[in-house]
């Protein structure tokens, strides 16, 4: 049995702007959770592999030498250990998104934050436990832009003898949706840190790894779901692009969802799906009883309100009910096209994201923290930095593009954060003085005011282990507004409510969803407007 230390009574709530997400990371937290399954183990080798798609052949970085990397399978309870030995030349470390990480923070994977990256010629053993969580996640690179081909599923089954809270499928598949770069991800990223403008956009998105054949000289490289006649399927469908949020339907084909970030929702049916980065959807297919002699494509494109470059492309892949080999009524078959929404139609979103709601039953209950004892309210945008001197940037008027969160754009450290807190080095590395609030308050979603610059730093916020928190996210016009995709770090939060234009602190929480809201690990800011998580402080770190 493992041993640990007494955990500390605080937590510690890192908020790091580079991309725009959110973290947490322990105090204390040296020990890891008992498990109660089995120990099951992987081992992810880093190396270059040389991949070729749309007629492009480039050295990318790889786990196992694959693309998309592989999956990685337990069930609640299972203890995880992943011994990753890295041969490629960059540095680099592995997130279990979605992973709670109850007590073992250090696994959880930013580099610089929960560790330092692991070096090349050098390994680290992610060891964590499965604690109540059972349904679809991921893993990514955490450095830099490396997520972009280092990525897989993450698949947690139920305990044994425990069933889903829907029929029992015929088949399971996983779709994991994300990019193609022509280029390097690194180079891109690394260009666009030191001219200051916004990166370039991807060539292609892609089906499991698959630009399909909406893209040039792609067409060998489309991925194909076969599927019987008069069977249910689920989907466990995965967003892997760096930032863009993705629309994603199939032809004819009406689908149910019933889960969201690896918890059960009540389910709904709908034919079109949107998910951000880093969320996941399952939902139930359920075919034709009698085989048609049709192919369906399913199509997936972005979903952006913002003033920047992205890529504006639609990536297709293919449904195909099996028939008969001998059956040549089958042979020239109908392909149909499902219609998907405007690339800004936020309307469409903010309707969807509504209708996700929590199980909220005895075995699956919804535990909303009812009072608060810690409010905050934290404004999500982009501002500018001044160019540094003898340096031409290409940002707004000459200056560099900056996310921030409360006006503060994430300072990188040169040690990781947990480690330096761990062993009282803290000072100097960073401050317990995040605002808890915007320092000077503005019309959030009017007129932007003329100065957008930010301030620049490593700030974390404290606050009391155990402390119930409701946090209010509001988007700006600030350069612009724009959708913005947020993910807690150790944590899943309750979306009680969301809307559009300035968060009303009188009115809109008398609005709030205490009842049954989703329970997400990932949550989307509206363009122009707000979204307001409730969560427990339950998970130093």
């Amino acid at each position: 049995m493992a041993t640990s230390i007494p955990l500390s009574q605080t937590i510690l709530v890192a908020f790091l702007i580079v991309t725009s997400c959110i973290w947490v990371f322990p105090q204390v937290a040296v020990a890891t959770s008992n498990h109660t399954g089995v120990t099951r183990h992987y081992k992810f080798n880093i190396r270059l592999k040389n991949v070729t798609r749309l007629c492009h052949t480039k050295s990318m970085v790889t786990v196992n030498g694959k693309f998309p990397g592989p999956r990685v399978v337990a069930r609640e309870g299972d203890r995880i250990i992943v011994k990753v030995v890295n041969h490629a030349p960059n540095n680099i470390s592995i997130h279990w998104h979605g992973i709670r990480q109850l007590q073992s923070g250090w696994a959880d994977g930013p580099a610089y934050i929960t560790q330092c990256p692991i070096q090349t010629g050098q390994s680290y053993v992610y060891n964590f436990t499965v604690v109540g969580q059972r349904g679809t996640l991921l893993w990514h690179a955490h450095f830099q832009w490396l997520r972009a081909t280092v990525y897989g599923p993450l698949i947690i089954f139920p305990r044994h003898n425990a069933s889903y809270p829907f029929a029992k499928p015929y088949k399971e598949v996983t779709i994991m949706l994300g990019e193609w770069f022509n280029a390097d991800p690194e180079a891109i990223i690394n260009q666009s840190l030191q001219t200051g403008t916004g990166p370039n956009v991807s060539e292609a998105y892609t089906f499991n790894g698959l630009p399909g054949p909406t893209y040039n000289c792609s067409a060998k490289d489309t991925y194909k779901l076969k599927v019987k006649p008069g069977k249910t399927y689920m989907l466990r469908l995965i967003n892997t692009a760096l930032n863009d949020e993705l629309f994603f339907s199939i032809a004819n084909h009406t689908l149910t969802v019933v889960e969201a970030d690896a918890i059960y929702v009540k389910p709904f049916e709908t034919n079109i799906l949107v998910i951000a980065p880093g969320q996941t959807t399952n939902v139930l297919l359920k075919t034709n009883p009698n085989p048609p002699n049709a192919s369906f494509f399913m199509l997936a494109r972005p979903y952006f309100t913002g003033m920047g470059t992205f890529d504006n492309s639609t990536v297709a892949a293919i449904l195909e009910y099996e028939t008969p080999s001998q059956d040549n009524s089958f042979r020239n078959r109908t392909l149909f096209k499902p219609s998907l929404p405007a690339i800004n139609a936020t309307n469409f979103v903010a309707n969807f994201s509504s209708k996700f709601r929590s199980l909220a039953n005895a075995q699956f209950p919804a535990n909303v923290p009812q009072t608060v004892d810690k409010r905050f309210f934290f404004t999500v945008s982009l501002g500018a930095n001044p160019c540094p001197k003898n340096q031409t940037c290409q940002g707004p008027n000459g200056t560099k593009f900056a996310a921030a969160v409360n006006n503060v754009s994430f300072a990188l450290p040169s040690t990781a954060l947990l480690q330096s807190y761990f062993f009282a080095k803290s000072k100097g590395v960073y401050t317990a003085d995040f605002p808890q609030f915007p320092l000077h308050p503005f019309n959030y979603t009017g007129t932007p005011p003329n100065n957008t610059f930010v301030s620049n730093g490593t700030k974390a916020l404290v606050i009391p282990f155990n402390t119930s928190v409701e946090l209010v996210l509001q988007d700006t016009s600030i350069l612009g507004a724009e959708s913005h995709p947020l993910h807690l770090h150790g944590y899943n939060v309750y979306v009680v409510g969301q809307g559009f234009g300035n968060f009303d602190p009188k009115n809109d929480p008398a609005k709030f969803n205490l009842i049954d809201p989703v329970e997400r690990n990932t949550v989307g800011v509206p363009s122009g407007g707000w979204v307001a998580i409730r969560f427990l402080a339950d998970n130093p770190g």
